[in-house]
């Protein structure tokens, strides 16, 4: 997703004209087809905890509401979070999903990049994964990053906390530099069980983020979308640029008994529409394997992907 800010700058860097109001007007796909013919599980439904505790710009009944649709198909039953994380509200839970946490109301509101985990969650939510838990964690651009950074950290992951551009290796329909497309042609589409799947119906072949940050994970971490060495960051305050090579935007790691996925973008996991014409703007692009990402990186997480 964009906010004012990156629409701004990539209208300088483009010299086109990006409507921040169109944006805003981001909504979740409402003909989004959620369905999946060969549901992976059809009893011992992997429960999943999805955080709205925090501040979440990403909701089930909102934005992430197509994601949550297509997990629920799939046999998840999904369960929204609305408690800090504790021992108790995990332990009975295979997954947890964080989306786009924040540290204030909005993402344009004063203090949006504050920490929106406490140290004390933080160590929660490691312990559970160490444990046995997995945890897909969704940090966007700025503020997303900031917002998530404590919890991040007590990982071992790192976290650019800006905007993620490459030129070269960016979607040449939308012309915009950082809507990045990952694929096997361009060897920027790792081999990995969540790209490869469980069969050559569910292989990942190309994939698009939409304006995200990068990724370090820690050592042993598999990046299954590595960014090339043609891609930089755009770090505010100040907008430095920073070198991205040999980051990432889609990072795997196990913890313990548990596994983790952090992801750097959030819209290439769900399905909206934007503008007045409500173009797709996510999993919902054709000729890209967004939603099969999306399922993949479940099955990773919930184990029928080894």
């Amino acid at each position: 997703m964009i906010n004012r800010f990156i629409t701004f700058l990539l209208s300088c860097l483009l010299g086109v004209a990006v409507s921040a109001t169109t944006y805003s007007q981001q909504i979740a796909d409402p003909h989004f087809n959620a369905s999946v013919e060969h549901p992976a599980y059809t009893k011992n439904f992997p429960r999943v905890l999805f955080d709205e505790a925090h501040n979440n710009f990403h909701t089930t009944t909102g934005r992430y509401k197509p994601f949550a649709d297509l997990i629920f198909s799939d046999g998840y039953q999904v369960v929204v979070n609305r408690n800090p994380f504790a021992r108790t509200s995990l332990q009975t839970f295979k997954i947890l999903v964080i989306a786009n946490a924040l540290g204030a109301e909005d993402m344009d509101d004063d203090g949006a990049g504050s920490p929106a985990f406490t140290a004390e969650e933080s160590e929660t939510v490691r312990e559970w994964i160490q444990g046995g838990g997995c945890l897909l964690l969704i940090a966007d651009h700025a503020p997303f990053g900031s917002a998530a950074e404590i919890l991040a950290k007590r990982l071992g992951v790192d976290m650019s906390k800006g905007y993620t551009l490459d030129p070269v290796n960016s979607d040449q329909e939308s012309k915009i530099p950082s809507f990045i497309v990952y694929s096997r042609e361009n060897h920027l589409l790792a081999d990995h069980p969540i790209t490869n799947g469980r069969n050559a119906a569910e292989r990942v072949n190309r994939v698009i983020a939409f304006t995200g940050q990068s990724l370090k994970g820690p050592d042993g971490s598999d990046a299954f979308m590595k960014l090339a060495d043609t891609a930089h960051d755009l770090v505010p305050p100040g907008n430095k640029e920073t070198p991205a090579a040999g980051r990432a935007q889609g990072i795997a790691f196990r913890l313990g008994k548990g596994r983790i996925v952090v992801m750097g973008e959030a819209g290439m996991l769900t399905a909206q529409v934007t503008g007045s014409d409500s173009r797709p703007f996510g999993m919902n692009i054709r000729g890209i394997d967004n939603r099969q990402l999306v399922l993949n990186i479940m099955h990773w997480l919930s184990g029928i992907l080894k």
